[in-house]
């Protein structure tokens, strides 16, 4: 496919009909596992939200051309196919919409709307769309690593293939070890994070691309028990942005993986529920449905790309170039980057690695925070990430956009954006 791709800036930005546009880009909050606003919710409660908002946001279009839905998800039960594909139709889907997942780990919704605009660009399909979702608040209990494991794989004399199951912030602390990211500017990117957050919530520029969830909330104590009526709310903001982080503050936790450690519960991604989903169709058909109007932009490539397990927070270092060669672009052409802040210590070493220490200080990298202000809801992420980049764009302006993120067992996935 690589063959076939538009090289060059111009040739990125030039439109036609075999286009994949993107026609809305929309999420629901992304709010603290256990604490926050949607820990009673169900994740395919949130996808139902986030589906049932794409046919309000998108009402010329009728839903029985929506042939297919692609949903990143990593820990819900039967990989949430069954629940995925009832909350379609509790959404007011028809039966002829199919549905699948996609588990990818922490990229699993940046491929589903790989997937589906692979489809499109094939003729596989007309419409579809690109999704995901998460809570980890319900579907957290083993911590992401299988309990019920061939024994022989623990014991492999491969170790790459032992450390698969590696725990995530042990990965942290190898990036941060062998590349020297230090305690000091990991706390700094971290406060820097929930700054830029604060920011732009406070000037309401996640309003476009938030869907509010009316859901139940019961309030429990310390040990765990109910206390009071179980209340209906509606949730509309991020809640695990701290406006008064501090570097202070941060620099008082304790280590959170290795005693010895530097990554702490502030400086790494936090555990979130949410969903979030794209809807996707080809140039030449949003022409023939006068459905021109609605295009935000386009989706143009993503790559994958391998390493090794034990520092997959290196990820978005291999995949990004990988990308912007198969496209013949440098990262001068592009105007907004969104880099999953799975760690500091890995999003700092990406950051250094890519040369992109200075559009991170001039804005150009996270500039309305990252995951360890915003969340990591694992399925929803990518597309997350989509949508704050695709809003994004559009407030700043900027037309070239770059979605990129480490991925869990050794991998890193990178996909480019533009906006029109």
């Amino acid at each position: 496919m690589a063959a076939s791709l538009p090289r060059g800036l111009k040739a990125v930005l030039t439109k036609a009909p075999t286009d994949t546009v993107i026609l809305s880009s929309l999420r629901t909050p992304i709010c603290r596992a256990n604490k926050g606003g949607l820990r009673d919710a169900y994740p395919e409660e949130l996808l139902h939200t986030v589906l049932k908002a794409t046919l309000a946001a998108n009402p010329s279009l009728d839903p029985k051309l929506i042939e297919d839905v692609a949903v990143g998800v990593v820990l819900s039960e039967l990989g949430g196919s069954k629940a995925a594909r009832m909350a379609m139709n509790h959404a007011g889907f028809r039966n002829e919409t199919s549905l699948y997942t996609v588990n990818r780990a922490c990229s699993s919704s940046l491929q589903s709307i790989a997937l589906v605009a692979a489809q499109i660009r094939t003729g596989m399909v007309g419409v579809g769309i690109g999704a995901g979702m998460e809570s980890m608040t319900r579907n957290y209990g083993s911590r992401a690593i299988p309990v019920d494991l061939w024994p022989e794989l623990k014991e492999s004399p491969n170790k790459d293939a032992r450390d698969c199951i590696m725990a995530m912030g042990l990965t942290s602390e190898n990036v941060a070890k062998r590349y020297g990211v230090g305690r000091k500017e990991q706390d700094e990117f971290a406060v820097e994070s929930h700054r830029r957050a604060a920011a732009a919530r406070a000037r309401g520029d996640f309003k476009d691309e938030i869907v509010p969830v009316t859901t139940r909330w019961q309030e429990v104590d310390k040990q765990g028990t109910k206390v009071g009526e179980e209340k209906i709310v509606t949730v509309s903001e991020d809640d695990g942005i701290r406006a008064n982080a501090s570097f202070e503050g941060m620099a008082k936790l304790k280590p959170a993986f290795a005693a010895d450690g530097a990554s702490t519960a502030g400086n790494s991604s936090q555990v979130s529920d949410g969903a979030a989903a794209a809807l996707l169709m080809s140039r030449s058909t949003a022409a023939a449905l006068g459905l021109e109007s609605f295009i935000m932009g386009k989706f143009v490539s993503a790559v994958t790309v391998g390493c090794r397990p034990d520092e997959m927070g290196i990820g978005p270092a291999l995949a990004i170039p990988k990308l912007l060669g198969q496209l013949g672009l440098r990262t001068e052409d592009v105007d907004r980057w969104e880099v999953n802040e799975a760690f500091a210590s890995q999003g700092i070493y990406c950051l250094r690695e890519l040369g992109l220490i200075g559009a991170w200080e001039q804005g150009k990298v996270n500039p309305d925070g990252g995951a360890i202000a915003l969340g990591h809801p694992l399925g929803a992420t990518g597309a997350r990430m989509t949508a704050t980049l695709m809003h994004g764009l559009k407030r700043s302006g900027g037309e070239v956009g770059v979605v990129s993120m480490c991925v869990g067992t050794g991998m890193g996935m990178a996909g480019l954006f533009v906006r029109e």
